[in-house]
């Protein structure tokens, strides 16, 4: 009888050890799925897409950059990496898009317009203001 508790004891430990070990697998391959974008000291949240582009521009964070004013819509930046690109042709761009043009300028909208141009998508910042007419300092944090 003693025996037979000393086993199922064992096989209990067994099981539960293995659990722990799936529990802790799984939490390290959540990604993330937000930065904070820091805009003349008011936080926003970007909401990242799920590609190849996003995790090499996360691993490049946190950054602090000048962006300059484009076009009434747009700010951008050239950076000194190259990142992923895979490209599509966004008929509508949404104002609070944050996109990736060529492989080293991170643009944000801060209109929403109509475009021929190609873009990789990085996110979308909800409820993101008029940036105005200026270049701005802009900061992406984890």
């Amino acid at each position: 009888m003693k025996t037979r508790i000393i086993i199922f004891l064992i096989i209990s430990l067994i099981i539960l050890t293995g659990c722990t070990k799936n529990n802790k697998s799984e939490k390290s391959d959540l990604k993330m799925t937000e930065v904070k974008v820091i805009i003349d000291n008011k936080t926003y949240k970007l909401n990242l897409e799920n590609n190849q582009t996003v995790e090499e521009f996360i691993n490049i964070l946190p950054q602090k950059y000048m962006m300059n004013e484009l076009n009434g819509n747009e700010k951008y930046v050239y950076i000194n990496e190259s990142l992923t690109t895979n490209t599509h042709q966004y008929k509508q761009i949404e104002k609070g898009d944050v996109m990736l043009y060529g492989d080293n300028c991170i643009v944000i909208f801060y209109k929403s317009f109509e475009t021929n141009y190609r873009y990789t998508k990085i996110g979308h910042i909800d409820n993101l203001p008029d940036l105005g007419k200026e270049n701005i300092k802009i900061s992406f944090e984890k």
